[in-house]
C-alpha cells in the first residue's frame, strides 16, 4: 500500500471515528466475561447494530448469520466477534453489485461519460459534483459541469465557486432557465471539446413531488438526444446523518429514476455510519462513493474491505 492509499485509509478511519468508537465501546461491554454466543448476547448485539443505524432488516441478516456460525465455531473474545462481524458484513455488501466503482484513472466505458447527480436539498449534492470533478480532473480527465439546478437561488454561484476550486469549466444559464436546455448545451459542448466526463448537477428535489421527478426524466431524454446511451450513470446523493430517512428517500427516487449507484455524504458528522450498510442491503444498490469530510479531497471511492476495516478494525 502506497503513501496515498495509506492517507486515504487514514482519512476514512478518521471520518468513521464516531461510529467506530461507539461500536467498540458497546461491543466491549457485551463481550466482557462471555465465552459463548447466547440469546442474551444476540439480543444485545441486535440493539447495538440498530442503534448504529444498520437498519432492522440488515441487522437481522447479520445476527442470523452469526447465529448459524456460532453453532459450528467457538467464540472466545471481542476480537473474534469483530472478525465474524467483518466477514459477514463484507459478504452482505458483496451481494449488491460490483466490488467498487472504476478508479478515476481508469479508461471510461464511453466518451463523453455523462453522470447525472440527483438528491434532495442539503444532502451534499453540489459539493459531491465538485469533488467528483476534482478527482477526475486530477486523474487527467477533461471534465465539464452542467449547472442544471436552475430552481434554487444562488445555486449557479455556489457551484461556480466549487467548479473554480476544482479547475473545471461550468456551463449554465442562471436561475429560472430550463434545466434540460442547460444539459443539452453542456453535452453538446462536451462533444465539441472532446471532453471525457460531463457531471450534471440537478435541483434538490422533494422525493414526494412527482412533477419535479418528471423534470429529471426530461433532462435524461434531452441528454439521450445528443448521446444515445446518456446518462451512463445516475448517482443518488444521500446524507448519512439523516439515518433511516435516507433509505426512505432512496426508495422514492428509485420509483422515478433508474439509479445506478449511491453517494453517501457527511459520514464524519455521525455516530450512525452503519447507514451505509442499511442503504446498500435494503435497496440492493451499490454505494459507489462516500464523503468523509468537507475538503475537496474527502470524497472517496467506496471500497468494501476498507470500509469494514475502518468501521470495526483495530
Amino acid at each position: 500500500m502506497g503513501f496515498f492509499d495509506k492517507f486515504k485509509l487514514s482519512r476514512l478511519k478518521e471520518g468513521l471515528g464516531k461510529t467506530r468508537d461507539t461500536l467498540r465501546e458497546k461491543l466491549s461491554v457485551i463481550t466482557q466475561g462471555k465465552t459463548e454466543i447466547d440469546d442474551e448476547f444476540l439480543e444485545e448485539l441486535e440493539t447495538i447494530l440498530v442503534a448504529a443505524d444498520v437498519g432492522v432488516e440488515t441487522t437481522l441478516g447479520i445476527v442470523d448469520a452469526i447465529t448459524e456460525r456460532a453453532k459450528k465455531e467457538t467464540y472466545r473474545s471481542e476480537a473474534e466477534l469483530n472478525g465474524m462481524l467483518m466477514e459477514e458484513i463484507q459478504q452482505m455488501l458483496s451481494e449488491t453489485g460490483e466490488a467498487h466503482p472504476l478508479d478515476f484513472e481508469a479508461v471510461l466505458p464511453a466518451k463523453p461519460y455523462v453522470i447525472l447527480i440527483v438528491g434532495v436539498n442539503g444532502a451534499g449534492k453540489t459539493t459531491s459534483v465538485a469533488k467528483l470533478a476534482h478527482n477526475y480532473e486530477k486523474a487527467g480527465k477533461k471534465v465539464i459541469i452542467a449547472a442544471a439546478d436552475t430552481f434554487r437561488a444562488a445555486a449557479y454561484e455556489q457551484l461556480k465557486i466549487w467548479a473554480d476550486r476544482a479547475g473545471v469549466p461550468l456551463i449554465g444559464q442562471g436561475q429560472g432557465a430550463d434545466p434540460a436546455s442547460v444539459v443539452y448545451d453542456a453535452v453538446s459542448a462536451a462533444v465539441s471539446r472532446n471532453a471525457d466526463v460531463v457531471l450534471i448537477d440537478t435541483a434538490g428535489r422533494l422525493h414526494n413531488k412527482s412533477h419535479l421527478m418528471e423534470e429529471l426524466a426530461k433532462i435524461m431524454r434531452v441528454a439521450t438526444k445528443k448521446i444515445p446511451e446518456a446518462p451512463h450513470e445516475v448517482l443518488l446523493v444521500l446524507d448519512g446523518t439523516t439515518g433511516q430517512n435516507a433509505v426512505l428517500q432512496a426508495r422514492e427516487f428509485t420509483r422515478f429514476v433508474k439509479v445506478t449507484g449511491l453517494v453517501v455524504t457527511k459520514l464524519d458528522g455521525t455516530a450512525k455510519g452503519g447507514i451505509v450498510l442499511s442503504i446498500s442491503r435494503e435497496l440492493n444498490l451499490p454505494v459507489k462513493y462516500i464523503g468523509v469530510g468537507e475538503k475537496i479531497d474527502d470524497l472517496q471511492l467506496f471500497d468494501r474491505a476498507e470500509f469494514v476495516e475502518a468501521l470495526l478494525g483495530r
